[in-house]
This record gives C-alpha cells, sequence and structure tokens, in this order.
C-alpha cells in the first residue's frame, strides 16, 4: 500500500500527530509520501521524520495579538492558487490519503475519487462534543475545508462517541523539577506577554514564542524561539503550562499531570471550544484576556492527576493496513479500552468504552 499523507501545518498540533504516525508507518513498512501546506517551507522545522517531502501554500489563518483577523485572512489565502494545487496533485500512484485537515490533498482526492481517512481532532466536531462559539460558518468550515471519506476525530475524552484518544510522542517526566512556568502562546504579541511576565517577579518562566520581544526582558523570564526537543525538556520539567487551547500541546500535558491556564484565540471555534471541554473536565483553568491577577491565583492551584493515554500510532496503522475502514467503533472502543482515566472522569459520559 502506498500512502499520500496531508497535513496541516498551520500550528505545530497536527505536525506533533504526524511525528506519531510517521514512525508506525515506517515500523509497519509502509511506503509513504508526505505533504504540508499552511505555511512557507522554511517555517517548518524538525522535519527529518518526514523525509522529501511537499510544501504547498494550502489556505491558513490570520491572527495578531490573540484574536483572529478575518480581513486579513480572506486576502492572504490565496484560493486560485489553492485551485491550482488541487487540480495539479496527481494520486494516480497512491491507494489512500490520510488526512490531517489538510485542504489540498484532501479535496484532490475528492476530485480524483481515491479514498480519503481524515485523522484530526477538527473531526471530533462532528460528534455531540462540548461546543462555544459555534455558528452555521463553523460548521461549514468543519465539514468543507478537508472533506474525507472515513473521518476519525481525537479528543481528551470520548464524550460518550466514536473518538480517539490523542496522538501523543512519548515524554519521560523529569525527576527534577525546574520551578518554571512553560509559555507557549504563539498567537499573542511577544511584547504584550513580557508585560504579562514583568508583574510576577517572583515565578520563574520559560517563553516560546516565533518573534522576540521588542521590550527588554525582566530576570524572571527566559526567551526562546521554537526548538522541539528543547520545548519537551522544558515540557518535562515545568511546573505548570499557560498556553492557548490548542490540542497537541494540552494533551501531552496531560500525560505529564502539569497543570493548565489557557488563553483560547479569540474567534477561533475550536479553541474556545476546547477551553470548554478542559474546563467541564475539571483540568485547566481559562483565561480570556492575559490578566497577570489570573495567572497569580492559577500558580497558588494544586497539580492535576495525570492521564494515561495509550500510543495510537501503531494501532492507526494496523487499522488502516486491515482496511476495515468502516469499524470506526471498533478501533475506538478498543483505544479507549487501553486508557486510564481519573476517577473523576469515569461518571462523565460513560458507555461501555
Amino acid at each position: 500500500m502506498r500512502i499520500l499523507y496531508g497535513v496541516q501545518g498551520t500550528g505545530n498540533g497536527h505536525l506533533t500527530r504526524a511525528r506519531v504516525i510517521a514512525p508506525a508507518f515506517a515500523k509497519a513498512g509502509v511506503e509513504v509520501d508526505y505533504l504540508f501546506s499552511g505555511r512557507a517551507r522554511d517555517k517548518f522545522f524538525d522535519m527529518a521524520p518526514f523525509g522529501e517531502f511537499q510544501c504547498k501554500t494550502g489556505l491558513t489563518f490570520v491572527s495578531r495579538a490573540g484574536k483572529i483577523r478575518f480581513v486579513e485572512t480572506a486576502l492572504k489565502n490565496r484560493l486560485w492558487q489553492w485551485f491550482q494545487d488541487v487540480k495539479q496533485l496527481d494520486l494516480s500512484q497512491y491507494d489512500l490519503v490520510l488526512n490531517d485537515f489538510e485542504p489540498v490533498s484532501a479535496w484532490a482526492a475528492k476530485r480524483q475519487g481515491k479514498p480519503c481517512i481524515g485523522i484530526s481532532h477538527q473531526n471530533a466536531f462532528n460528534h455531540p462534543v462540548p461546543v462555544s462559539g459555534d455558528s452555521w460558518v463553523n460548521r461549514q468550515i468543519m465539514q468543507h475545508f478537508a472533506p474525507t471519506t472515513v473521518a476519525l476525530g481525537c479528543h481528551w475524552h470520548h464524550f460518550g462517541c466514536d473518538l480517539l484518544p490523542p496522538f501523543i510522542e512519548p515524554i519521560r517526566p523529569s525527576e527534577q523539577g525546574s520551578g518554571r512556568v512553560l509559555i507557549y502562546l504563539p498567537f499573542e504579541d511577544a511584547n504584550d506577554i513580557v508585560a504579562l511576565l514583568k508583574a510576577l517577579p517572583e515565578q520563574a518562566f520559560a517563553v516560546y514564542h516565533g518573534e522576540a520581544p521588542d521590550s527588554p526582558l525582566p530576570a524572571n523570564v527566559q526567551w526562546h524561539g521554537f526548538c522541539r526537543a528543547g520545548f519537551q525538556r522544558e515540557l518535562a520539567s515545568c511546573q505548570g503550562v499557560i498556553c492557548s487551547a490548542g490540542f497537541e500541546l494540552v494533551s501531552e500535558a496531560l500525560v505529564l499531570g502539569k497543570k493548565l491556564l489557557l488563553k483560547p484565540l479569540q474567534g477561533q471555534f475550536e479553541q474556545q471550544s476546547n477551553a470548554m471541554a478542559l474546563e467541564l473536565l475539571g483540568v485547566a483553568t481559562v483565561m480570556q484576556q492575559l490578566q497577570s491577577e489570573r495567572v497569580c491565583q492559577w500558580l497558588a492551584e494544586p497539580e492535576i492527576e495525570p492521564i494515561g493515554y495509550p500510543q495510537m500510532g501503531d494501532a492507526l496503522v494496523e487499522w488502516l493496513l486491515r482496511k476495515d475502514w468502516d469499524d470506526v467503533a471498533g478501533l475506538c472502543q478498543s483505544s479507549w479500552q487501553r486508557a486510564k482515566l481519573p476517577e473523576a472522569w469515569q461518571h462523565k459520559w460513560a458507555t461501555a468504552y
């Protein structure tokens, strides 16, 4: 079987999932080509697991100071280039397209009649999971942005639906904590983050951000560009995480038992819904604005119980190779049976899982 794996490159969550699935494909001896879109090629990093990957313009969104800018998003997305990329992508050599919310490969598969299996957190919103800020426009985006033949959704809880647990790289917790709080707020202005942390001089912070601030760093703040290895080391040793409400980083923090303070991206339905779900599950605190008082209150909160999600890469690849693609429920059920959820979750949305 030869597979084209299309991955959305906006943010790093989709890439994180691909980094879990790629080694499972390699171990199984599956021939896989990778296609990424949503950012320029030189903005990707740590891409060795994907070999000589393709990179397309795709579709993305523009944010500034923690808010989606809808007019700028419409102006930035080059729909004619996207349409040409869809037309020119030849899938004749592939048996299957695996798709993580990537619009070029998904629409090319639809046009050429190729089976396309979607694996993404966005697909979870096809089910009755907690949602906030829903609208007709959001539903149209979720359904038509990257259409698939079979849609597999991932979430932190099954919520009584046919969903999969998160795909997480194995992370070994550090035996010695750093005492720092890890901050990953890629949609916020760098200077706004500095101003927030300057008001909390007694707490040490490690910030990972794509831009350096103009204002001087206070003594309690370490500032880093994107580095996967360094980020993972900091995550393993930190005392808590302040981040946006994306899916993959939160998943890693939950496995490590790191308490979470979320600042969801305003105007982004998925992040607002994620924040609601985590509050309902009792594993995160949410702030809608960058507020030092809110951070100070959160710092005093206790740690959370680590959550035991199974390793999902091999399970997905085995299921794909069996070609039993109609049995989504069986894959979901067997996956949750291997999960170790907190006792407080056992009565929530209880099912046979």
